[in-house]
């Protein structure tokens, strides 16, 4: 049995087809489900990942209709766009309350089940902007930075009761996370002319981004592995540029950065 938050659409609904397709028994969620609801083959419950309640609510839902919960797929989250200093602090609190705190909520609810029948898989939706930076969407790296190192330090915790934290790291992914993204409430205009440049460099980027169905694979994967491994990166791009973090030398990594997002010298 699994759980894919934010399956409507994207990597949540590719990552529940690819559930499926590999036995899975799966229920996704929608913060605009109704009741239960079938989206595209895909059986919806509602939540809200940034809601105590509803979280625990949702997993309860699922242990009293299957009985157990052995995968989560905490993908539900959003994006952020805008210079640091032109985002307010509850702007940033919104984005660590869905992409950080709800991961959070989701597996305290699942971790007394998944310890009970002494296995399962809670897996995290990281991003390669969970280990690089990302200039113009500093809050939403730093809240991926932030789940990659909560979800390590979980899958050491948890590791000995037979259950795993695994971390998924797409690159840009052809679905609506541009349209999606929170612009700052009051943008200053000394950004302006970067923040218009860094909103081309992201929709070029996702425009020639890999399929979800790429994504959804690798977390099937994951979800299947004997042997689970605590990242896993998905496409050719994220692989490129985890070796790029690793290897790479400091000053030549941050000249980079800087020219792939078009950022003066």
């Amino acid at each position: 049995m699994a759980l894919v938050t934010g399956a409507s659409s994207g990597i949540g609904q590719s990552t529940a087809l690819a559930l499926i397709k590999a036995g899975f028994e799966v229920v996704g969620t929608s913060r605009k489900a109704s009741g239960n609801t079938d989206h595209d083959g895909v059986p919806l419950i509602a939540l809200d990942v940034g809601d105590d309640e509803s979280a625990k609510a949702a997993v309860q839902q699922m242990i009293d209709r299957f009985g157990r919960l052995d995968v989560l797929v905490n993908n539900a989250g959003i994006g952020s766009t805008g210079a640091a200093e032109e985002r307010s602090l509850a702007e940033d609190e919104r984005v660590f309350n869905i992409n950080v705190f709800g991961p959070i909520r989701m597996a305290k609810a699942a971790l007394p089940h998944m310890r009970a029948q002494g296995n399962g898989r809670i897996i995290n939706i990281s991003s390669v902007l969970g280990i690089i930076p990302a200039p113009y969407m500093a809050a939403y790296a730093a809240s991926k930075h932030a789940i990659e190192g909560y979800t390590e330090s979980l899958d050491h915790e948890i590791r000995e009761f037979g259950v795993r934290a695994l971390i998924v790291q797409p690159a840009y992914t052809k679905t609506s996370f541009e349209a999606n993204a929170l612009p700052p409430e009051a943008p200053l205009p000394l950004y302006a002319e970067r923040r218009k440049v860094l909103d081309g460099v992201m929709a070029e980027a996702i425009q020639i981004g890999d399929d979800p169905a790429i994504v959804g694979e690798v977390v099937a994967t994951a979800a299947t592995d004997a042997k689970p491994k605590l990242r896993y990166t998905a496409g050719p791009t994220a692989r490129r540029v985890s070796k790029l973090r690793r290897f790479a030398p400091a000053g030549a990594f941050d000249k980079q950065i800087r020219k792939l997002n078009r950022i003066r010298s």
